[in-house]
Parts: C-alpha cells; sequence; structure tokens
C-alpha cells in the first residue's frame, strides 16, 4: 500500500529541492539540454523497453533555431532494483544536417520500496560521450517522487561533471519537477518545470500507457515547455514513445 502525504507538506518538500538546485544553478547545464525527459525511481524486475525521443527546439538563441535532438535507446532490469539503458543520440540542425553526435550509457538504482517511506527515492547515474568536439559528461540524479490523493509529485536534482576538448572543466546542476495528476490509466496531464544556467522553461504535458498484452505496453509522453528567460528555446516540444516488454 502506498503512502500518502497532504499537498502542503508535498509543496513544500519539492520546493526545498527546489531551492537547493537554485542555488547551484550558476554552472547547470549550458548546452540546453536541461529539458528532456523526467526520471522516476522505479524498476520493474525482468522489464525490457526500446525507447524513441525527441526534442525540438525553436527561437530565443540561434543556437536553439529550429533544433533537433533524438535518443534511439535500449534498457533492460538486471535485478530488482537495478535498471540499465544505453542510447544512440543524434542531432539535427537548421541547415537539415542530421549527425550521430553522442553515445550515452545510463543506470538507474531504485533506492527505497515504493511506499516505504513518504518519499520514494532513486539515484539515476549516466556517462556520455561526443567526439565533436571530443567530450565526457559524468553525471548522477537524485530521483524523487510522491503522491497526495490524485496527484505525483517527482523531482529529478542533477549534478554532472563535464570534461574534454574545447570545454570548461566544471561541475553543473540542473532541476526537473512534475507535478502529474492520474487520471486514467491511458492519459495523465502534467506539469513540468526545468532550471539550469540561462535555462528556465515550463509547461503541459500529456502522457499515458496503452497496454499491447500481459507484461507489454506502450508508454508515451508528449509536451510544450515554454522557455522563461533569454537564453532558453522559446519552445520546446518534448516526445517519448517506450515499449516495455
Amino acid at each position: 500500500m502506498t503512502m500518502k502525504l497532504s499537498a502542503p507538506r508535498t509543496l513544500r518538500y519539492l520546493m526545498w529541492v527546489f531551492h537547493i538546485a537554485l542555488a547551484g544553478q550558476h554552472a547547470a547545464h549550458a548546452d540546453g539540454g536541461v529539458i528532456d525527459k523526467i526520471y522516476h525511481p522505479y524498476v520493474q524486475p525482468l522489464e525490457r523497453e526500446l525507447e524513441l525521443r525527441t526534442s525540438l527546439e525553436n527561437g530565443g538563441n540561434p543556437r536553439y533555431v529550429d533544433r533537433q535532438t533524438w535518443r534511439l535507446g535500449y534498457g533492460m532490469a538486471f535485478s530488482d532494483n537495478w535498471f540499465g539503458e544505453a542510447y544512440l543520440i543524434g542531432e539535427k540542425d537548421s541547415m537539415n544536417s542530421f549527425r550521430l553526435s553522442e553515445y550515452e550509457v545510463e543506470a538507474l538504482w531504485q533506492i527505497t520500496e515504493q511506499g516505504e517511506y513518504a518519499a520514494d527515492w532513486g539515484l539515476l547515474f549516466e556517462v556520455a560521450s561526443a567526439e565533436d568536439p571530443n567530450r565526457v559528461e559524468i553525471s548522477g540524479t537524485l530521483l524523487a517522487e510522491t503522491e497526495w490523493q490524485q496527484w505525483t509529485g517527482t523531482a529529478n536534482l542533477s549534478m554532472a561533471y563535464e570534461f574534454g576538448d574545447d570545454v570548461s572543466n566544471e561541475f553543473e546542476t540542473a532541476l526537473a519537477l512534475q507535478a502529474r495528476y492520474r487520471l486514467s490509466k491511458s492519459l495523465e496531464p502534467a506539469l513540468e518545470f526545468y532550471s539550469g544556467e540561462g535555462i528556465l522553461g515550463a509547461g503541459p504535458v500529456l502522457m499515458g500507457n496503452y497496454r499491447l498484452a500481459p507484461g507489454r505496453q506502450l508508454h508515451w509522453e508528449g509536451g510544450l515547455i515554454i522557455g522563461m528567460k533569454d537564453a532558453t528555446p522559446d519552445r520546446t516540444v518534448r516526445l517519448l514513445l517506450e515499449y516495455e516488454f
């Protein structure tokens, strides 16, 4: 049985995480990669998945004009509380030039059992490598999720270290928040908030699950994040499709 938390207490908890992130905002993901998938601190034993997700950025800065980022991933659970995934990442710019830009591997550790405490906790570890310019980024993300009535609140607080050619070796932080209303299994409206260095955005998201067969389902997400600072893309369309089996 999932432990519930009152809405006021949950909001105070999420704002506490938010203020911690803002304290380190001066060195956060200057490449605009802050606006992306929000992770949840859960592992389904024996689950495997194929994932395709993209972000389409437009306006606010010349580097964001019609920029597209695509990710194709395959993941699987290694135990009851560990899940790993590998990605190929490609970019398409305003000149319609598409290139494979990065490789990434990640591991998600579910720390607590769902409902064991007032919030469920997990950690996400990621290593990303790019060749042009030669760059490596190692990051860790604290995942927290809690429920009150029909709402679910999720927080991702990230810290990363980036190094390589033509890159300032430094620590970076980022914050992503999601408030999701569990309307039905197939449709869950949400609001998302993202913060990083020069990056500030928020907007509505829709998501849901479509059951195909026992143990098989499609999970989808689609959202529009509006930039709230000059260095943020005016609009970021976020799309995700997962086949879980």
